[in-house]
């Protein structure tokens, strides 16, 4: 933990782990997920933009090759000497046959010399045997890292988001991955209609009994276009404001496993299809409120770690 910051960043440990300046380049493949296709649930999570949450990756009707060079081509000015990490983002993007999965994994690393790794997002249901053990033999050529959605642990929440996976296929997807010794980065978030703060509490509560390498958390955004909009139009329930969501986070960092690395404080939707919190528009406002309330509180990660044994 550097000083300025009271918990692990992303930037520093990828700084510590590849010396030197690593940029994430977000793509879409034009996976699709068994939440929205029938073969598993029906409609996806009721808070999946139509985009599968990749509204930030590249455009779908541009080759990923394309997407990619366009995106470098921005960070290029930021950071000339970066390296860069592709993201599969939007949808399951282990959602395919085997075939299929090689040759877009294996295209994507011949993109450029400055590739050090891949990073895929992906449901706990989307993995065969196959999949495992291929994801092995890549991640021994360059480091994989695998993204999943788990966003609460509630049963009632998970029903009511219409997640369509058990947290026990969680925790078996986590062993699978660890097995092989490839990272894992839970995503998870705040704010998801009916919960309390001791059940956002209780996610990190439990993420903290498995062996996670890194952690997203993100606020319930409600986007045009998806069953939450409809359902929060008809019932409107509250959603965190500023100040409840930066305490909260707080709170969930202080009992955070002190060696998770936190890639992101809060999400990013796409403007125009925000509808609320319109707060969550000012990214870099949340993550400074994060810091100073750290600050002020004297909060560092992992503080109450051990304090905070799951409990049901």
């Amino acid at each position: 933990m550097t000083k300025e910051k009271h918990y692990n960043t992303l930037n520093e440990y990828y700084k510590n782990k590849y010396n030197c300046k690593v940029a994430k380049i977000a793509l879409n493949a034009d996976f699709s997920c068994p939440n929205k296709d029938g073969t598993k649930g029906s409609g996806g999570c009721i808070y999946c933009s139509k985009l599968g949450s990749g509204d930030m990756a590249g455009n779908k009707n541009h080759s990923l090759k394309q997407q990619f060079e366009e995106i470098k081509a921005i960070l290029k000015n930021k950071w000339p000497d970066a390296k860069y990490i592709p993201y599969l983002q939007a949808n399951s993007n282990t959602y395919a046959p085997i075939q299929k999965l090689k040759s877009i994994y294996e295209e994507i690393l011949l993109f450029d010399k400055d590739i050090v790794g891949l990073a895929i997002a992906t449901r706990p249901d989307c993995f065969t045997l196959e999949i495992y053990d291929y994801l092995e033999s890549l991640n021994q050529k360059i480091p994989l890292t695998i993204e999943l959605g788990l966003q609460t642990i509630n049963p009632q929440t998970i029903q009511f988001i219409n997640r369509c996976s058990t947290n026990e296929e969680f925790v078996q997807c986590v062993q699978n991955l660890r097995k092989r010794n490839i990272e894992v980065v839970v995503h998870i978030i705040n704010g998801l209609p009916h919960e309390t703060k001791e059940d956002m509490l209780n996610t990190i509560r439990f993420l903290n009994t498995l062996d996670i390498q890194g952690i997203k958390f993100h606020m319930l955004l409600i986007l045009k276009d998806t069953p939450l909009e409809q359902y929060y139009l008809k019932q409107p329930f509250p959603l965190l404001t500023l100040e409840e969501y930066v305490s909260i986070v707080s709170e969930q960092i202080a009992i955070l496993k002190p060696s998770i690395i936190i890639h992101r404080l809060c999400a990013d939707g796409v403007i125009e299809d925000l509808i609320a919190p319109k707060w969550t528009i000012k990214k870099l406002v949340v993550m400074n409120e994060i810091d100073k309330h750290l600050r002020k509180h004297n909060i560092y990660q992992g503080d109450h770690f051990n304090l905070s044994t799951h409990h049901h």
